[in-house]
Formats: structure tokens, sequence, C-alpha cells
């Protein structure tokens, strides 16, 4: 595959390699497209779980907070949070 880059981004591409961060304008353009593979899969997921949540609210599947219940859903909340950090 050829693709042409903008002057710009050739030049954004020489200036990381003359500076070391990467050893050559392939690995530069490598870490890009990982890190545009990385973001992509991250906004799938987002979109999945906004069709899901959607889907639930549709079914009737959620809970309404009150003034009085907002402490539970804080410690709910706090809990899934924690769960999540100590997941590999």
């Amino acid at each position: 595959m050829e693709v042409q880059l903008t002057p710009d981004q050739e030049a954004f591409i020489r200036k990381a390699v003359a500076s070391g961060r990467y050893p050559s304008a392939e690995a530069a353009v490598r870490d890009a497209m990982a890190r545009w593979e990385e973001v992509e899969r991250a906004r799938l997921e987002l979109l999945a779980a906004l069709d899901e949540a959607e889907a639930d609210l549709e079914a009737g599947h959620y809970t309404d907070y009150t003034n009085a219940t907002l402490p539970q859903l804080a410690d709910e909340l706090k809990r899934e949070a924690r769960e999540r950090r100590n997941q590999p």
C-alpha cells in the first residue's frame, strides 16, 4: 500500500525521527496506526455500551434515584470503580 502524506505530516515524522523518538519513518507510522486502532476500538466499545444502555432503557431496565437514594448510587459506583481498577 502506498500512502501520500501531506508536507506537514512528512515534516512531523522527520522531526520525530531526527529527535530520536523513532528509528525510522516506518516505525513512526506504525505507532500512529497502532494508536489509531486503540482509539477506534475504544470508540466502538463505547458505541456498543451506549446501544446496550439504550436497549436497557427502552426495556425498562433501570433504577430511578432520588435525593434520598443518591448515596446508595455513589457507593455502588465506587464499588464498581474499585473492582475495575483491581482487574488485570
